[in-house]
């Protein structure tokens, strides 16, 4: 049997997405601890932010914004009275969304939260590997906000997909997005590992919340969840990739973190940047 092309599936997708053909609005509840990089990654492709978090405004903001990024990645007190009410306009108007669920393999706390934001059917629930086992009731390892190691492997990543697949079953329109030194994207019954990016780029903090940005603005646009998973982590690996490319050894993890950063703006002048794409679907019936 033919193995089944990446690229072939998402040229089309990949060749139009970026740059961008408009500003979406993208209405960010995001972590404090880079809210002025993921503001910074949406301007640097060519989307707006707002980042609204006073609860009174969020029905009149849902209404001129183009989609919602959730994140779960630094809550303070009664931050579920500000991301319930939030996904309950957005998911009420059909907004569509992304939750991310940071540190939900830490605390009850945010477990709870991140399986309540589910209800409202996100167009995408994104967490690293670790993240999206413990979201799952799998055995993870996560420490912190960080990924482990442990949870990693083919093996592990299968039986992840599966689980996915499981919970998607109550609800169809979601697509997972688990990210890790490969990246896993599950969609109903379709499984899809993707393998660019370089080691760098897990040693400064935001890069998931980057890739959840990108991911929001891109739904904004139109794309659905599982088009907007695929463009955005492609894209943010690729920026990576060439900003290691460039730079002359000897450099700091500083010098590397702003030449990513810089590729967000540059990377889709090149009109064949998509092709770089690495990846493979796995089984997973």
């Amino acid at each position: 049997m033919a193995t089944r092309n990446v690229l072939d599936d998402f040229t089309e997708v990949l060749k139009t997405a970026l740059p961008l053909k408009q500003a979406p609005l993208v209405h960010c509840l995001t972590n404090a601890v880079t809210i002025e990089t993921m503001a910074n990654a949406l301007l640097y492709i060519g989307a707006q932010p707002i980042m609204a978090d006073y609860p009174p405004e969020f029905e009149d903001v849902c209404r001129i914004t183009d989609s919602l990024l959730l994140n779960l990645g630094h809550l303070g007190p009664g931050a579920g009275n500000v991301l319930a009410p939030a996904s309950h306009y957005a998911h009420q108007v059909q907004k569509p969304t992304l939750v991310d669920i940071v540190g939900i393999s830490a605390t009850q706390t945010r477990y709870d939260l991140a399986q309540k934001l589910f209800l409202d059917q996100p167009a995408v629930l994104k967490g690293n590997i670790s993240e999206l086992r413990a979201f799952t009731d799998l055995p993870s390892h996560g420490r912190g906000v960080d990924g482990s190691a442990l949870d990693q492997g083919d093996a592990n990543l299968i039986e992840l997909a599966k689980a996915l697949c499981l919970k998607a079953k109550a609800d169809s329109t979601t697509t997972f997005m688990a990210t890790g030194p490969v990246d896993l994207i599950v969609n109903g019954n379709q499984a899809l590992v993707l393998e660019n990016g370089v080691a760098q780029l897990d040693r400064f903090t935001g890069t998931g919340d980057v890739v959840g940005a990108l991911t929001a603005a891109l739904l904004g646009v139109g794309l659905n969840g599982w088009q907007a998973s695929v463009c955005a982590i492609t894209y943010f690996n690729l920026c990576g990739e060439q900003a290691l490319h460039q730079l002359t050894p000897p450099f700091g993890e500083a010098t590397f973190r702003l030449a990513t950063l810089d590729q967000l703006s540059l990377l889709m002048t090149q009109p064949t940047w998509y092709q770089q794409l690495k990846g493979h679907f796995i089984e997973i019936a």
